[in-house]
């Protein structure tokens, strides 16, 4: 397969984690005959330095003409001001908006060797395998905005055809999976989560009968999440409900630096991103976590160019490399040194290399 891809590094350690998972895609490339053309481009603060925007048009047009977008992360206190008119993150949701991904997709599965690294007691982590899907275009991040010296605002609105094909994207997961879907809202209080609730039991019951179907209020959730985290399989939520709840879930793994995402819409072309921040404060001392930007490699590989085979060989490489102790600093055990970012990604490498 010939396929170009993207890849926006972006600010902080996304340079850093996203020269890893290149890495392992050139790799990918090599043991399976693939030709990838991996084409970097100005995306983020370091866009906003070099451009005066945080999207710029080249990167937009390669953007979208690529069958896929790798993302390390934007933003930093340099860009953060708050009398600052552009924003890193400004360049991130005219992105999101103009690719048509709607539906983030966040796996969180707990890794046997890692149990240790994570501040939730054993017991409860046996088993864990979830996925959340938020609703990534629409919802308060996207409403309009107001601000005067005395007040400001943010407009929070959903559509119904909004909502129709998020849970649709979250039911045809669980009939894939467990066949348990859980919609997360604040319909007690919020009328767009009463919409949503209203919406999610239509689709499902119309059409994905065979589902189980749980709505849970997102204060709920937050405790549960902790509580019995087992027992959910996929958990689909609007905008920032999904934002704030899957940064939570991270710590059933251990570590924000784990968990990968795939942002998807109604084409194959998706843009794919560790659910971390730019982590200003330990950028360039080498020692990020790469793991979530390896993983959300093999992410792109499965949902935008369809090698499956080549998405579990590359997740496998990186399992093993966790079960052969070699981890970063914010999880390593210890009385263990940690490795280092380009170590980790070495790991996954030589795993890979193995099953040739």
């Amino acid at each position: 397969m010939r396929a170009t891809l993207a890849v926006l590094a972006g600010d902080g350690v996304g340079p850093e984690v996203t020269a890893e998972a290149v890495r392992c895609l050139e790799k990918i490339a090599a043991l399976f005959g693939h030709e990838f053309a991996l084409v970097p481009a100005a995306f983020g603060g370091v866009a906003i330095d070099a451009h005066a925007d945080p999207l710029p048009q080249q990167t937009l047009a390669l953007c979208l003409r690529a069958d896929a977008v790798l993302l390390g992360a934007v933003g930093g206190p340099k860009w953060s001001a708050p009398a600052a008119k552009v924003r890193p993150e400004q360049g991130l949701l005219r992105l999101r908006r103009e690719l048509g991904v709607y539906a983030n997709l966040r796996p969180v599965r707990v890794h046997p060797a890692l149990v240790d690294a994570s501040p939730i007691k054993p017991q409860f982590l046996s088993g864990v395998d979830l996925i959340f899907v938020r609703e990534l275009t629409g919802g308060i991040y996207f409403g309009a905005k107001a601000r005067s010296s005395e007040r400001a605002s943010d407009e929070c609105t959903y559509s119904v055809a909004e909502i129709e094909r998020v849970v649709r994207v979250g039911a045809a997961l669980a009939r894939k999976r467990r066949r348990k879907l859980t919609s997360i809202d604040k319909a007690n209080v919020l009328e767009t989560s009463r919409l949503w609730r209203e919406v999610c039991t239509r689709i499902v019951e119309q059409e994905f009968a065979d589902i189980a179907l749980e709505h849970m209020l997102v204060d709920a959730a937050a405790m549960h999440l902790l509580l019995r985290p087992r027992e959910f399989d996929v958990l689909v939520t609007e905008n920032m409900f999904g934002d704030i709840l899957t940064d939570e879930a991270s710590m059933l793994c251990g570590s924000l630096g784990l968990l990968p995402s795939a942002s998807i819409g109604a084409g194959s072309r998706g843009l794919y991103e560790p659910i971390h921040g730019s982590a200003p404060d330990i950028a360039g001392r080498g020692i990020a976590n790469p793991y979530g930007a390896i993983l959300s490699a093999a992410l792109l590989l499965r949902h935008s160019l369809h090698l499956h085979a080549e998405a579990r060989a590359l997740e496998s490489a990186v399992a093993r490399a966790l079960d052969d102790g070699a981890r970063t600093a914010d999880i390593a055990r210890a009385a263990v040194p940690p490795c280092s970012t380009r170590a980790a990604g070495s790991a996954v490498i030589e795993r890979l290399a193995a099953r040739a």
